[in-house]
């Protein structure tokens, strides 16, 4: 594994995970631009490991909060009054539907679905509905106002980030943005949704990985960039939707699977 490549792949998984324009995408498509070799699905596992990192880090007050309140209200029996804690419990619930279709579908979206012109397909199918979200939301809630409704839809909506090309910071987004959470509030919920499911996948894939690739340099400064970056992307994404809409992004999406699909089909 050249290191180069290891912190070049690292870093676009960190900015790329919390932008909605799909991580796996990027990192399926940048060997397949350049001729390198496939590192495989447990490499970019890894790398999604030092998202997790940044997720923690960046969120750590909001981390203890819920935790803590969550655990008082499961010993108490009620929710009622704690906010933080009834947040804890919608992202244990909206995981659920995620981590079940990465337990059923993992293995068959990682390989037919990992073909350029399906992700190609999924980045700008799934720019469009993310662009109809922003439009038609009436972004007036919270993620404290959410109700079990809200978190069951933005936790479907997750299953389908297995598929390479959809972005499951994307796809949660919408869903939250389609039921009327505000930009930024659905970014929040969608990056603290991401923490379970990405410790959950790479707990599940850990047992792909030898030894001595996991201590080589090259594997460490790749989760340290993707950790490194990722942090910058979360700071970054927060203030940019306080102000302005995901068209941006749905733009990019687009232009990106047009320049997918015209090099593949010139190759």
């Amino acid at each position: 594994m050249d290191l180069l490549q290891s912190i070049i792949l690292g870093a676009v998984q960190g900015i790329t995970e919390f932008f909605p324009v799909s991580s796996t995408a990027h990192l399926v498509l940048l060997p397949w631009f350049f001729s390198w070799t496939d590192q495989g699905l447990p490499f970019n596992v890894a790398l999604h490991m030092g998202s997790l990192i940044a997720i923690i880090y960046y969120f750590w007050r909001d981390w203890i909060l819920i935790i803590k309140e969550f655990l008082q209200s499961v010993l108490k029996g009620s929710f009622e009054g704690r906010p933080n804690g009834k947040t804890g419990l919608y992202l244990v619930i909206a995981t659920v539907p995620g981590a079940l279709a990465g337990l059923l579908f993992e293995e068959y979206a990682a390989g037919l679905l990992r073909h350029p012109l399906s992700i190609a397909f999924s980045l700008s199918f799934f720019g469009v509905i993310l662009y109809f979200s922003d439009r038609v939301s009436k972004k007036n809630k919270t993620v404290g106002e959410m109700n079990i409704v809200d978190c069951i839809i933005i936790g479907l909506s997750q299953a389908l980030a297995i598929i390479p090309g959809v972005s499951r910071a994307g796809i949660t987004i919408t869903g939250a943005m389609f039921r009327n959470l505000n930009r930024e509030e659905a970014a929040k919920f969608s990056f603290l949704l991401g923490a379970p499911l990405i410790a959950g996948a790479g707990v599940f894939e850990a047992r792909h990985l030898e030894y001595s690739a996991v201590t080589s340099v090259p594997f460490i400064a790749g989760v340290l960039a993707s950790a490194v970056f990722a942090f910058l992307a979360i700071k970054y994404l927060l203030r940019f939707v306080r102000k302005s809409s995901y068209t941006v992004f749905v733009i990019y999406r687009l232009g990106l699977a047009v320049l997918i699909a015209f090099i593949y089909l010139t190759r």
